[in-house]
């Protein structure tokens, strides 16, 4: 996914959402290594609670501005249980446009305490408008076109992700 508006260039850093709570952490935590992804890319596990539902993902980690920069494009399928976050070193307002993406994503962005700011759903492919946060955010989490509608995912709810 490219950046829009915004050209950011960001160290490659481990991040782990703070104030994520001990409890969900370690109910999302998992002591398997991934392997990386068919991209090349880290992964890790990631939830998101919303009320008493925990749904489980395998994200791919894009750290460096050239990985962001790529993100999920000329990718033409995503499954329901995978995505890709984007960690970024301080809070920003982010934005992200569609250019060569030719799956819709739902893109998610989240607030440095791991909930949900916003999210754009079902996102355009191919689109050069921007998709942005409303706020200063720490991360960003992109899933398949129109899952977060369907499993009932919204602003508030809490992300938790660890990466090694």
């Amino acid at each position: 996914m490219k950046f829009g508006c915004i050209i950011l260039t960001l160290a490659a850093a481990a991040c782990t959402l703070p104030a994520n709570g001990g409890s969900e952490a370690n109910a999302c935590a998992t002591n398997t290594q991934l392997e990386q992804s068919v991209a090349g890319l880290a992964q890790a596990k990631l939830c998101i609670f919303s009320g008493a539902k925990k749904r489980s993902f395998t994200v791919e980690i894009a750290r460096n501005s050239m990985e962001q920069a790529k993100g999920l494009m000329f990718r033409t399928e995503l499954a329901d249980d995978t995505g890709m976050i984007f960690p970024f070193p301080e809070p920003k307002i982010a934005s992200f446009w569609m250019k060569n993406t030719v799956i819709p994503l739902d893109i998610i962005f989240i607030r440095e305490n791991g909930t949900i700011e916003s999210i754009a759903e079902n996102t355009v492919p191919y689109s050069t408008e921007p998709v942005s946060s409303g706020e200063p955010v720490a991360s960003v989490l992109e899933l398949r076109g129109g899952l977060t509608s369907e499993l009932g995912i919204a602003a508030g709810d809490k992300v938790v992700w660890q990466s090694k």
